[in-house]
């Protein structure tokens, strides 16, 4: 219990010991041993109010059939994989899930706010554009998950407007759904062909509205999230790093707020995989990767830089700041015991800052990390240096 209420509270979560009272309907989840729960039966009551964990040493498909029957979402062999259990908690917060960015191009105001207040409701985000001529260079900034476009606009009908969009590889793969009171079906086709993913019709059904842009942009997100990933953490890669780096350093530079670059690297990584084998390499990245999303602000963008680096985004935060954030992750990194060949070992990482400032770039502000990563590691390990 004790080793695990400590894994738990390393992915940065505040565990409860289940064997007192708590509310079951105000946790995240609850983790149940089979051991103490052979018929599933606390399960199956516990699981009408959060999902459930259930770790079991029976693996085999009938255990996981009864244990789906009463209503356990995930079960997890034992011994227990602290890996696959932070996994398994991160999807149940919903306070990680991105929040669904919503684009607006439509000349009524009115009609349009309205669409933005109904869509706001259900916790999208929601940007309204009444301008098509100001939308091709709006949409390069915001980057949206979806598109809501009418068709009968002054100056630019919605047609040409899409085949714009359509133009920028960065709006190949976001759905654009047309508003209209078009009722020739040719004409209806003829926005599909040109790149829309659905047409709705006027007068809109709010309801019919909220669930169709719910349901695309819920799906654009996670085809995004699969596109723009790392296969071994679901963390940004590199290129797509790289890409929203540039982007915050220039929203930064207008609005004057500060911005700090991270770059970790996992000391003597090689040594790991030479000792324990890769697939042990790669469970430390996994929970790095773990305690960096748990450690970390929903706002801080991570990703996995390459190999054993990670590269970090901590917005409105000057260097001195992000130092603090990164020495705290560090601390509670190196005191999470790791299993390899039966035997515990702990691991440590080496980090390196630098702010952004006048005229900075994302590869110069990248350079300036690299430069205080080198002088992290040169001073022996384990610690956080500032550069810039």
């Amino acid at each position: 219990m004790a080793r695990l209420m400590r894994s738990v509270r390393d992915l940065g979560l505040q565990p409860f010991d289940g064997r007192e009272k708590f509310e079951a309907d105000a946790a995240l989840a609850v983790i149940v041993s089979q051991r103490i729960d052979p018929e599933f039966l606390r399960c199956s009551v516990l699981s009408a109010s959060c999902p459930v964990v259930c770790v079991s040493e029976d693996d085999r498909f009938r255990n996981r059939l009864n244990a789906t029957r009463a209503g356990v979402t995930a079960l997890i062999p034992d011994p227990l994989d602290i890996t696959e259990l932070g996994s398994w908690l991160n999807s149940f917060d919903e306070t990680r899930k991105p929040i669904p960015s919503i684009v607006i191009i439509d000349d009524d105001v009115v009609l349009s706010e309205l669409y933005a207040a109904v869509l706001e409701a259900s916790g999208m985000s929601v940007t309204i554009i009444n301008d098509p001529m100001e939308a091709f260079d709006s949409i390069a900034m915001i980057r949206p998950d979806l598109i809501l476009l009418d068709i009968e606009m002054p100056n630019v009908n919605g047609l040409e407007l899409a085949r714009v969009l359509r133009q920028s590889r960065s709006n190949l793969s976001t759905p654009i759904l047309f508003l209209s009171a078009e009722r020739n079906e040719s004409r209806q086709q003829l926005a599909r062909n040109i790149g829309g993913d659905d047409f709705i019709s006027k007068p809109i059904n709010l309801d019919r509205l909220t669930t169709i842009v719910q349901m695309r942009a819920e799906r654009a997100i996670a085809l995004k999230q699969i596109m723009e990933s790392d296969s071994l953490t679901g963390l940004l890669n590199h290129a797509r790093f790289k890409e929203r780096l540039a982007l915050e350093i220039e929203r930064s530079s207008r609005t004057g707020s500060p911005l700090s670059v991270c770059i970790l690297d996992i000391d003597k990584f090689k040594g790991i995989n030479d000792r324990h084998g890769h697939q042990v390499g790669d469970k430390v990245i996994q929970t790095l990767s773990q305690t960096l999303t748990g450690g970390l602000r929903r706002t801080d963008v991570v990703s996995r830089y390459g190999g054993e680096e990670f590269g970090i985004i901590l917005l409105d935060t000057d260097s001195t700041g992000a130092a603090v954030v990164m020495n705290r992750v560090r601390e509670r990194f190196s005191g999470i015991a790791l299993m390899g060949n039966e035997e515990e070992f702990c691991v440590t990482f080496s980090a390196g800052i630098a702010q952004n400032g006048l005229g900075s770039t994302a590869n110069s502000t990248l350079a300036l990390a690299d430069l205080a990563l080198y002088e992290a590691k040169h001073l022996g390990r384990n610690r956080v240096c500032i550069k810039g």
